[in-house]
């Protein structure tokens, strides 16, 4: 990997402030990274591998490595909100492509949110009050509703500090696990033993899927790029750094919940790193861990759900999604069409769905938008700018690409089917928006004389 700093930066239009440092975007990406998802899916890892819960997670680890080396490239290229979109459609020029891998973000918003409402129904919420799930679950989902609804002012400081709380019960399980292990208890060679009735390179792989849903946040990170000081020295050590910390925090959740708990325990919980807390005979009530959990999961449900939303109202804006989805209320600002369909929607996945089988929908969406951004990043090496930016060779682009394709081949039926519904569904929507479109643009032509156009030719 190179870095070009033969030219000085170009002068940029007026546009967000740039105030957001290095040290201050790792804490962002580190926060991001190290979300809600740890906390349950130990234990959907430990069904696949048994206690070899660091293979997959080293796997995921390289996956993750290759396609941030593409943001990083795409990033200090292009420093300018958008992500993954806005790259497909400066490599390629087409709208339906540009609005799918849009979509396919929101949806990926969606289910993450649906998965992890089930998560906060589950035994966290178990260990406080005893109330069936599914009630909860929706619960939890209209209670986020209302607070999108009212309106959430996101800033990096609010961030930090939810981050800190989910930090804290991570490393809550670290010191746990050493005290375990230091006092000659726990199984240690547990963390080589594979599940006994899944073939070891086949539990490796569907385990993986899982993985990399804890190593997610490229994108958040690639929608802050108008706010960083110097994109071109400041994300990719950003990136990398906060990628390779979270990989050690996971590794060694891994390996110390593995210690202490028997894999088969993990796999029949959904709130595994309790069994640690009380596996471990630690003087930390569980109910405090529980709390802790729950308030990490609360706060990435709604970060999901008030992302997929703006994203709806951004498809909205650009006249790619019904105009309906762009209306706002009078004195809130919120986009609440965009809300609600995003809240009814999750609703409905948490009822039909399961906390494994939501994650492995949300790794397939983005999957399938992080190869587009491997395949942009190859057709825009030619494309040159005036100001340095962080490089990568073809190679890695290209790796990333095989790689993912490998995972998208451990995915089942069921996870691609929800995928096929997604990309229907956002064809439908797309196509109506286009259609009223085209008849907006006639009716103001009738009233103007004009001739109306639709997407620069004439119609």
């Amino acid at each position: 990997m190179t870095n070009d700093t033969s030219a000085p930066p170009a002068q940029e239009k007026p546009g967000l402030k740039r105030a957001v440092g290095t040290w201050l975007l790792f804490a962002f990406i580190v926060g991001d990274t190290l979300g809600a998802g740890i906390y349950t899916l130990v234990g959907t890892m430990s069904k696949d591998v048994g206690g070899v819960i660091w293979l997959p997670l080293l796997i995921a680890l390289v996956v993750a490595l290759l396609t941030a080396g593409t943001y990083a490239e795409l990033i200090t290229k292009y420093p300018h909100a958008g992500g993954a979109a806005r790259y497909v459609d400066k490599a390629f020029g087409r709208p339906f492509l540009s609005f799918l891998i849009g979509f396919l973000m929101m949806a990926s918003g969606i289910t993450t949110a649906a998965a992890l409402a089930n998560a906060f129904a589950g035994d966290y919420f178990e260990a406080l009050f005893n109330l069936p799930p599914i009630p909860v679950a929706l619960g939890f989902i209209v209670v986020l509703t209302l607070i999108n609804l009212r309106g959430v002012k996101e800033s990096l400081a609010a961030n930090m500090v939810a981050s800190m709380i989910e930090v804290t019960g991570l490393i809550i399980i670290i010191v746990i696990a050493g005290i375990v292990f230091g006092s000659g208890g726990g199984e240690p060679s547990r963390i080589f033993e594979f599940a006994p009735d899944v073939a070891p390179l086949q539990g490796a792989f569907a385990a993986s899927i899982v993985a990399f849903f804890s190593f997610l946040g490229f994108e958040a990170a690639a929608n802050m790029a108008e706010e960083v000081k110097n994109p071109t020295r400041s994300y990719p050590r950003a990136l990398f750094g906060a990628i390779l910390t979270a990989a050690v925090v996971y590794l060694l959740i891994a390996v110390g919940a593995v210690i202490v708990v028997d894999p088969n325990v993990l796999g029949a919980s959904s709130a595994p790193l309790l069994e640690v807390v009380k596996a471990s005979g630690a003087a930390l009530p569980p109910w405090l861990f529980s709390v802790i959990a729950l308030i990490a999961i609360a706060n990435g449900a709604l970060l999901f759900m008030v992302m997929a939303s703006r994203v709806g109202y951004g498809l909205a804006e650009s006249g790619l999604l019904p105009h309906a989805f762009g209306k706002v209320l009078p004195k809130r600002q919120t986009p609440w069409v965009s809300i609600i369909v995003v809240a009814g929607v999750t609703m409905l996945l948490s009822v039909i769905g399961d906390i494994g089988t939501l994650a492995n929908t949300t790794v397939l969406l983005l999957l399938l938008v992080f190869i587009s951004a491997n395949v942009s990043v190859l057709v825009l090496k030619k494309d040159k700018v005036e100001h340095s930016h962080f490089s990568v060779p073809r190679i890695v682009p290209i790796l990333a690409i095989i790689a993912s394709i490998v995972l998208l081949t451990q995915q089942e039926g069921p996870v691609w089917l929800g995928t096929a519904v997604y990309v229907v569904v956002g064809a439908v929507l797309f196509f109506f928006a286009r259609a009223g479109r085209r008849r907006g643009d006639r009716k103001i032509a009738e009233r103007t004389g004009a001739i109306p156009t639709v997407g620069g030719r004439r119609d």
